[in-house]
């Protein structure tokens, strides 16, 4: 870490330090700090605290599955580890209903106000680098908006979507003893590797032997619409889908005119 004006400032600086699978860490610096950082050896990227943003809104009935064909949840060793918003643990899918110990390679833990695990949701954190949430309400792995709910079955840990929060959870789901971490976040425009967190994070996943698995994008039909892109990144390809809105024109004259948008 590059000095600051005393061991005090540079304490209170710091927000996260990753070290369980790979090196580096998370700090408020200025930019004449950040400046120094870029010209010390071994320091191989500086990358501001960028937003990312939740990817994909609906799937199971789009792709014929409904809930009677679905089945009962089945045990496996498999442990998932989610990058999202969080599930609302009270929801049928999360039930351990006829579930085990979890696997004994299995290191996580399970943090955060009113949020309660069991032997399907084995583990959670939350993490809030940015402060967006000041509610206590919130200093929780619960779901407050809903995306991470329709994309777990199984959970590790959530993010609310800042690159900062990204790289501590995946030093933490890679450390914890995760099999496969899924992610349903992506940037607005494809970044260089270096300054990809989700990539930076997926590629020590890969060393360990660990699979990510990640939408290609949410930006269509846009030139660019694919911003998940390493090589070492299993994605899933952008499609249409069968959702449309209607919207009724009342014109003075007493015409009606109806608009439709399909997203």
């Amino acid at each position: 870490m590059a000095k600051r004006g005393s061991t005090l400032s540079a304490k209170e600086s710091l927000i996260f330090s990753y070290g369980k699978s790979f090196n580096g860490f998370a700090a408020r610096l200025s930019d004449e700090e950040v400046a120094k950082l870029l010209e010390m050896e071994g320091v191989v990227s500086v990358i501001p605290n960028h937003k990312l943003k939740l990817h994909t809104t609906r799937s199971w009935d789009f792709m014929g599955f409904s809930k009677g064909q679905l089945g009962a949840p089945v045990e496996g060793e498999v442990i998932v580890g989610l990058l999202d918003t969080g599930i609302w643990p009270e929801s049928d899918s999360f039930s351990d209903k006829d579930f085990g110990p979890p696997p004994s390679n299995w290191k996580g833990k399970c943090v955060g106000r009113n949020f309660t695990c069991n032997n399907k949701v084995i583990g959670a954190q939350y993490y809030n680098s940015e402060d967006d949430y000041d509610n206590t309400e919130f200093h929780s792995p619960r779901d407050s908006i809903g995306h991470g709910s329709h994309t777990a079955s199984m959970l590790h840990a959530v993010t609310y979507c800042a690159a900062a929060d990204i790289l501590a959870d995946l030093d933490d789901a890679i450390a914890d003893g995760v099999d496969i971490i899924s992610t349903s976040i992506g940037s607005d425009e494809p970044l260089l590797y270096l300054n990809d967190p989700i990539a930076i994070g997926s590629f020590h996943a890969m060393k360990k032997g660990m699979l990510t698995s990640s939408l290609a994008g949410n930006n269509g039909p846009y030139p660019t619409p694919v911003t998940n892109y390493a090589s070492w990144i299993l994605t899933v390809a952008a499609n249409t889908i069968d959702r449309r809105f209607t919207v009724k024109a009342v014109l003075g004259n007493g015409q009606v005119y109806f608009v439709s948008l399909t997203l």
